[in-house]
């Protein structure tokens, strides 16, 4: 993946100083040159295109910040209604995923999603244990958990 980036960096410079443009826009173009001269040449190269795990940190990161924004307003809408009706409980939660980096990142992004927190994890690094602040049915949550966090998880390291 280093190469490839490399590659592509190499390319939008060289682009840059065939066309004595030192400018932004004269990279831009120089940078996506060296992306399609890559993707001309995938099928030489040994590792899948890097640009697909970019894309897949992009989609990660933008699935965290609608999680970021639909939980704060259901924790703003708690807060403000006049009674409270919010069920608060800890559960826990089998994750399918295997190394310390993926599990830690899960955690640390549903640490970080208001209404949720990770306790802890067990020693095996399989199970969290999870309190939310409004559980009505925790398979419903970890079906949630598993199908936007642990799957986004999955496609950005496991490429």
């Amino acid at each position: 993946m280093a190469v490839q980036i490399l590659l592509n960096l190499m390319t939008a410079f060289l682009w840059m100083m065939l066309i004595g443009d030192g400018s932004g826009s004269g990279f831009a173009i120089g940078y996506l040159l060296g992306c399609a001269i890559l993707l001309v040449l995938r099928r030489f190269l040994p590792e899948p295109l890097y640009l697909k795990r970019v894309w897949s940190i992009v989609k990660l990161l933008a699935l965290f910040l609608r999680e970021l924004v639909l939980s704060s307003f259901a924790v703003i809408r708690q807060i403000l209604s006049p009674r409270l009706a919010v069920r608060p409980g800890i559960f826990a939660y089998e994750t399918a995923l295997r190394s310390d980096l993926e599990v830690t990142l899960l955690s640390c992004l549903i640490c970080l999603t208001p209404g949720t927190l990770t306790l802890e994890v067990s020693a095996s690094g399989q199970t969290l244990y999870i309190h939310a602040m409004d559980i009505e049915d925790a398979g419903q949550l970890s079906r949630q958990i598993e199908g936007t966090f642990e799957k986004a998880i999955m496609e950005v390291t496991r490429l």
